[in-house]
């Protein structure tokens, strides 16, 4: 079995995500597995170059996993001729400047989201990409959940009939920092530092609109900042000025509405922390992370609005487990190894620059409806 190694810049793995879900999850995951098969029997093999700013907490990372190559020096990595791609996990106003560096220097790019902080300079990097004739990614998670492969399954398959509508409940209580520490680092709350849940789950919501129903034709937003002061890492209190909760409609095509509640305050009253109703003609589904349930229409109970007496049917009992049919692997690592395969083999991989750029672009309009008060139409952005 031949071995074709892949030099990897991981930047930003010294955050939660970086480190968990891309570095621990994924990359690390994928080496124990022997690599990522290709069709011709050769594996794919990640070496891993840790980048970030703080000396010690590379050095510590880099001990801990039994990894060699680390630096601080970004622009150094990205002229090594043994780096391939470039992965971003950094906050997001530091992204922008990273992402074009590694254009400049020819590498293959995949990054978390948002891509930038506005759609004019994601497509700006969708354009200079192009143009450079690298390969881009933006990490789309969600779609590699078990609960919504299963749901997605159901939408293939003509489960619903005619999709009416879709409603979903995101979000859990993030500690104030005071007598709790926050669940979440301080720069969230934060808009002068790229902080705000519209920004950080709008993106998430376009993708998994567009890809397991239609594409988002209008938006309508209010969001808030529910709780107005919190308390950072180093125990300082600070205002926050970034929106913590937001409520959208989205317009898709073919006359679906669908309705999604987005919080860090709100505490959670369902079984998981994120959950989609799915409502058609001919059935419904709840999906979350990892479970979907059912009701098709032949089983659809009959209830009888009567405030005066206590419901005598237990609801959640009528409905029916959707099997797991096959094996679920964790998101993020199922999306890099389509990536490297992308890189490598040429694989399709639709989840490229202008992907990211749209679900930015959803974001911005959402914030725009929220804070003139009214329905955005989304119009189509020209690659």
């Amino acid at each position: 079995m031949s071995r074709r190694p892949i030099g990897i810049i991981v930047n930003g793995v010294t955050g939660r995500m970086g480190y968990r879900q891309h570095l621990v999850r994924s990359l690390l995951a994928i080496r124990e597995q022997g690599g990522v098969p290709l069709a011709d029997g050769t594996r794919i093999w990640p070496e891993l170059i840790l980048v970030g700013r703080n000396e010690s907490r590379l050095r510590d990372i880099a001990e801990r996993h039994g990894l060699t190559d680390w630096t601080t020096d970004l622009t150094a990595a990205l002229a090594r001729d043994d780096v391939d791609v470039y992965f971003d996990a950094q906050l997001t106003q530091q992204r922008e400047k990273a992402v074009r560096q590694a254009i400049d220097a020819g590498k293959h790019i995949y990054t978390e989201k948002p891509l930038a902080e506005d759609s004019a300079a994601a497509v700006e990097l969708a354009r200079a990409a192009d143009a450079a004739g690298i390969r881009t990614g933006v990490v789309q998670d969600k779609l590699f959940l078990p609960g919504l492969r299963k749901l997605k399954r159901l939408v293939d398959g003509g489960f619903f009939g005619r999709i009416l509508s879709v409603r979903g409940e995101f979000g859990y209580w993030v500690f104030e920092g005071d007598w709790q520490p926050a669940q979440r680092p301080s720069w969230n709350y934060r808009a002068e530092d790229g902080g705000g849940i519209v920004m950080d789950m709008f993106p998430h919501w376009h993708y998994v609109l567009a890809e397991l129903f239609a594409p988002v034709r209008a938006v309508t937003c209010v969001n808030a900042t529910h709780i107005p002061r919190r308390v950072d890492e180093a125990g300082r209190a600070y205002p926050a000025t970034a929106d913590d909760a937001a409520y959208g409609i989205f317009e898709l095509e073919g006359g679906i509405i669908a309705q999604l509640n987005s919080s860090w305050a709100v505490r959670v009253h369902r079984d998981e922390l994120v959950e989609f109703q799915v409502d058609g003609t001919e059935g419904s589904a709840v999906a979350g992370l990892r479970n979907c349930r059912v009701q098709h229409r032949s089983v659809t109970p009959k209830p009888v609005w009567n405030p005066d007496l206590p419901s005598g049917e237990s609801f959640r009992s009528q409905w029916s487990e959707v099997p797991d049919n096959d094996e679920f692997d964790n998101g993020f690592k199922v999306q890099w190894e389509a990536f490297l395969r992308h890189v490598v083999a040429g694989e399709p991989f639709p989840w490229d620059f202008m992907a990211g750029a749209r679900g930015v672009q959803l974001a911005e309009l959402g914030l725009r409806s929220a804070r003139e008060h009214r329905r955005i139409e989304i119009p189509e952005l020209d690659r």
